[in-house]
């Protein structure tokens, strides 16, 4: 290309891809890299010089350009396709990707500020309407198209706490024509999503004429009055991994189990306290509390929970999953200054460690396993027994008893210690500090494994698993027969895997290059 890059983005099912930095911006073909145009801003609108920040909706194929000055933010709204103007305004201050929202269902953008939420027309910019009762981010939601009415749950950002210095957590029933409010409740938590890959992190049904909300626990309410029917929910923020240097945007995710409903039974993780922690059992149609299990003492995490039989089972600490967008700026021998940005996705493992079953009868204490007192990645679930990898060494472990039915040491596997394993195929691949291997979870026997040299896990898709070393080279591993293939990749390079896992793109200096997995 004929400009730097510090901007990346790849529509994951689309055609199009884009690259950019602060004063131009190419679009180019996914499937042979031709461009399909090339612009500086000021051609595009000319009240633009340079952007702060850009920020695609690829499903509305518009992509917001944000030139960030004092007192007088100016935002120009692009045709990703074309280049091609579509509106531009001064109207709207503080806007970023965290407080735009693409509604699919009504081709139209709202726009949390601090006054309002505003709904606008997303090819033309025209006002649709405005309330000031709903605060914050518009999350999650689920849309009627019979009635043209949406439940919706709001969330804020981290980092606009200022922004809405009237936040509250509100879950409510909205006219998506005219911004009518027909009911309002408040939810306990904490509504958010991903910070890179935009998964929302709770979940919201309508079942049996009642709306659940799965969020830290879960909360139900009336789907037509939005009077609240019963609660088993938490407020918890885990704190448990340090931010990484220049993070813009980062997250924990995976710290707290999902709650498990079997039938009428509800098992949900109550983590309301820090140092102190239980499983609780509920009626699914009423709410009422059945049983409060033993305590379980000092668990920073939980991040697994399954039922198997009459039994409970709780992995305590090992892998979460955190999230960061890094920006940092780079000296150069020659006094210049080079942006450095990096989109990084990492599993660390979070102590103390264990695994404990309870009796789903009682919710008394059935088996603690003494096995993984030392150390656990993540644990896997099938209708009879318990997977787990204490980093060193593979277990099947029989549900009733916390009895291994094996162990396979995975010196012979040559990848470092463990620091997650996957169920891939119905085996178990395991993730190391310097490759994979693949073992049979029928006897745990190695099948095949492939060592590479010190490296995370950046995406899993389809056939394909990526590792990253922090000099941003990659290996594509074939889960299927562990083979790779590697790039070395320039230091900060971006790299994105397309969602199939076919292909891989990396962004590097003015160079844009696709490589194909599996050569």
């Amino acid at each position: 290309m004929d400009h730097s890059i510090d901007y990346v983005g790849r529509g994951n099912e689309g055609e199009f891809s884009y690259a950019a930095n602060d004063k131009e911006m190419s679009v180019f073909k996914n499937d042979d890299g031709s461009i399909v145009w090339t612009k500086k801003f000021k051609e595009i609108a000319p009240g633009l010089r340079k952007i702060d920040e850009l920020v695609p909706f690829w499903e509305s194929d518009i992509v917001f350009f944000f030139d960030r000055k004092m007192g007088e933010d100016k935002v120009a709204c692009i045709e990703l396709k074309t280049g091609k103007l579509l509106w531009e305004t001064s109207k709207y201050q503080d806007l970023s990707e965290d407080n735009i929202v693409y509604i699919p269902e009504k081709g139209a953008f709202a726009l949390s500020i601090k006054r309002a939420l505003v709904f606008i027309d997303a090819r033309t910019g025209e006002e649709l309407w405005e309330t000031e009762k709903f605060k914050g981010v518009v999350g999650k939601y689920i849309y009627f198209p019979g009635k043209d009415e949406a439940i919706m749950v709001n969330f804020m950002p981290t980092n606009l706490g200022a922004l809405f210095s009237g936040f509250k957590n509100q879950i409510m029933k909205i006219q998506l024509s005219t911004g009518n409010i027909l009911w309002e409740q408040t939810y306990i938590g904490r509504a958010e999503r991903k910070v890179l890959t935009g998964e929302f992190l709770y979940d919201i049904e309508v079942m049996e004429k009642n709306v659940f909300l799965h969020m830290n626990g879960i909360q139900v309410y009336d789907f037509e009055t939005g009077v609240k029917q019963w609660s088993a929910a938490y407020d918890f923020t885990p704190d448990i991994v340090r931010e990484p240097m220049g993070s813009q945007r980062f997250g924990v995710y995976g710290a707290v189990a999902e709650p498990v409903i079997v039938g009428n039974d509800v098992y949900v993780l109550d983590m309301s306290n820090k140092r102190n922690q239980f499983v609780k059992k509920y009626d699914r149609t009423t709410g009422k509390l059945i049983w409060t299990s033993p305590e379980i003492k000092e668990a920073r995490a939980i991040p697994n929970m399954g039922v198997i039989g009459d039994k409970i089972v709780l992995q305590v600490g090992g892998a979460v999953e955190c999230q960061a967008f890094i920006r940092t700026t780079q000296r150069n021998s020659d006094g210049t200054t080079t942006i450095v940005t990096e989109r990084r996705i990492w599993y660390p493992n979070i102590k103390p460690v264990g695994v404990q079953a309870f009796n789903t009868a009682d919710g008394s204490l059935a088996w603690d396993s003494e096995r993984f007192k030392k150390g656990i990645t993540n644990m896997l679930f099938d209708k009879e027994n318990v997977y787990v990898c204490s980093g060193k060494a593979l277990y099947k472990i029989d549900y009733n008893t916390g009895e291994p039915k094996y162990e396979v040491e995975l010196k012979e596997d040559g990848i470092g210690l463990a620091t997650l394993v996957l169920d891939f195929e119905n085996t178990l691949i395991v993730v190391g500090e310097k490759g994979i291997s693949r073992h049979s979870f029928a006897t745990g026997a190695l099948e095949s494994s492939a060592k590479y040299k010190a490296s995370e896990l950046e995406a899993v898709k389809g056939n394909t698993l990526m590792m990253k070393t922090a000099k941003a080279d990659i290996a594509a591993y074939d889960m299927r027969t562990c083979k790779y293939f590697e790039f070395k990749a320039k230091t900060g390079a971006s790299t994105m895997l397309q969602n199939d896992g076919k292909f891989v793109y990396v962004f590097e200096n003015k160079v844009v290059t696709k490589l194909n997995t599996d050569k």
